[in-house]
């Protein structure tokens, strides 16, 4: 099997499940009632292959099965999408665990059937985890499928014919697989694949909300189409269609409640954390919410869990690690949202009592915020809603960016036209703020403002609190660290020394305006020593000088 599924048949399947599930992603969409009715786990499957199969694109072209198959697990983890897609990533983590050292395809689905269940907090039978392991049982030893798939003469091209049609069938269509001798790895695959498919009919049995919807479970769909094309690369015999079941006539679409305790927002995000770590955080989001699922290793995860505290998610994970990637969903549309308002708005975040003074002086609604955490979703929302009918969000941090775009996706629903600015510093929310002009057209003024935050480059410095590897070496508890554009790159003692330092990396031929915010653990004394430095090294540069009052950074520097 290790020969069979060697390189360039992993990027082929992968190229393959990526195309026919972006060809069957309506018909599974609308199949999607479990655990949240949001219609999108085709789109999140289709999503989670397609990263993956770009990422092998990546590959030069004598990469080994075993880079071949690592690349196709990493991909689907960073691209992951939704609870379906990354459970689909764990599922391809464990099959390349066995198939790139050249184990079999009964072990490696086994693996994969493994890891994923582990991974989910609460499985749930008659889902896409339950279909797969029923997949890994039926080559465990190794029954095999009835229905021959139809050879294709695309096969030598590793894709299916472009004409080839996707038929949506009836929820109880298709026929039982019948035991008979695997003989070889194609046999093997069409068998995992058939199985498949009769647990997939069987999902409603289960789960009482699909039986009540008159569908099968929308992730073991897109699972079916996965597998099968993984037994028609292996085989080189294509089927001429994907079945997607569709609504049972006996039940017509309808409003379908939620079928779990969950909450209003999805929240997800990749992580830079230990073991250790992650396994804390497991415990603290299965406290805030359900449908919690937390893939990877090697200090790479993807978490995915529905909460009614989006803040608290986020904050969970930065206390485990350094998130990223950051997205938030709103998950429920129909909630009653404050009253929309008319004119031209600001809402900036801010975590300095300094800086918020300072921002409503420049004209923003300013949502306040403890520093370390980010603003409640519910709360700037209605900042949002209240500012205006055409409203520029100014984040000030990357943790609050995502939190930031989904309370402007909320708003629009209410009719407000919302932009978010991806001001990721304080700094950069002054600099957009200062050419703001609300007698623009409101995308010229949003394109004005992104470019002048685009434009500023961001430092600071502050305290560490607990020893830790950076990009500039180990520090301590107490030591400062400096830091340009988000990443340390000095540690040391002295804060002017930092301070100095910090900014001669920051600093250009094209510098024209440094903003200096102090903090208020800052010494007294530092931004004007910083100030009287820069008028002798660079009289050309305008020095603005601020107190910021933010307790977490010393001092916040801004070039323009």
């Amino acid at each position: 099997m290790g020969e069979v599924l060697d390189a360039a048949a992993v990027r082929r399947w992968c190229r393959l499940a990526a195309d026919a599930l972006g060809r069957t992603r309506a018909g599974i969409d609308a199949l999607n009632v479990f655990p949240v009715p949001d219609g999108d786990t085709g789109t999140n499957l289709h999503l989670t292959l397609l990263t993956a199969a770009e990422r092998l694109d990546g590959l030069p072209g004598d990469a080994d099965t075993a880079d071949a198959w690592r690349t196709l697990a990493e991909g689907a983890l960073v691209g992951a999408r939704g609870n379906s897609g990354v459970i689909l990533s764990q599922m391809l983590r464990g099959m390349a665990e066995v198939l790139g050292t050249g184990g079999g395809l009964d072990a490696a689905l086994r693996n994969a059937a493994d890891l994923a269940y582990r991974a989910v907090a609460h499985p749930v039978e008659g889902t896409m985890l339950s279909v797969l392991r029923e997949a890994a049982e039926a080559i465990s030893p190794a029954p095999a499928p009835t229905a021959a798939p139809v050879a294709n003469p695309a096969a030598d091209a590793g894709l299916d014919p472009p004409g080839v049609p996707i038929v949506i069938l009836a929820a109880d269509a298709g026929v039982d697989a019948a035991a008979v001798p695997v003989v070889d790895p194609g046999a093997t695959a069409w068998a995992a694949a058939e199985r498949a498919r009769v647990a997939l009919r069987r999902t409603p049995d289960h789960l009482d909300v699909l039986a009540r919807s008159g569908v099968v479970d929308a992730g073991a769909a897109g699972l079916c189409v996965v597998l099968e094309t993984l037994a028609a690369v292996v085989s080189g015999e294509y089927p001429e269609t994907y079945e997607i079941p569709r609504r049972s006539q006996d039940h017509p679409p309808e409003a379908v409640p939620r079928a779990g305790g969950g909450g209003a927002y999805e929240v997800m995000y990749l992580l830079d954390a230990s073991e250790d770590a992650v396994a804390g955080l497991r415990g603290e989001l299965d406290a805030l919410g359900d449908s919690l699922v937390v893939v990877g290793g090697a200090r790479l995860w993807n978490v995915h869990v529905h909460t009614d505290d989006a803040g608290a998610a986020i904050e969970a994970g930065l206390r485990a690690g350094r998130p990223y990637r950051i997205r938030v969903t709103y998950l429920d549309a129909a909630e009653d949202r404050p009253a929309r308002r008319t004119g031209r708005g600001v809402v900036a975040v801010t975590a300095g009592h300094g800086l918020a003074a300072l921002l409503e002086e420049h004209g923003a609604r300013v949502v306040r915020r403890s520093s370390g955490r980010v603003p409640g979703l519910a709360e700037l929302t209605e900042a949002i809603v209240e500012a205006g009918s055409e409203v520029v969000v100014l984040p000030d941090d990357d943790t609050v960016l995502a939190v930031a775009e989904a309370a402007a996706r909320r708003a629009r629903e209410d009719g407000v036209h919302a932009a978010v600015v991806p001001a990721t510093a304080s700094v950069q929310s002054l600099a957009a703020l200062a050419v703001h002009d609300a007698l623009r057209r409101f995308e010229d003024d949003v394109i004005a403002m992104t470019r002048a935050a685009g434009a500023t480059r961001s430092g600071r410095l502050e305290t560490a609190r607990s020893e830790a590897v950076t990009s500039a070496g180990m520090c301590r508890p107490g030591d400062i660290l400096g830091l340009v554009d988000g990443d340390v790159a000095l540690i040391g003692a002295d804060a002017y020394a930092l301070a100095a330092s910090v900014l001669d990396r920051m600093l250009s031929p094209g510098s024209e305006l440094v903003t200096l915010i102090a903090g208020d653990g800052a010494p007294g004394d530092l931004p004007d020593r910083v100030r009287e430095r820069l008028r002798a090294v660079r009289p050309d540069v305008e020095v603005a000088v601020y107190h910021g009052g933010q307790n977490r950074h010393l001092l916040l520097i801004g070039v323009e």
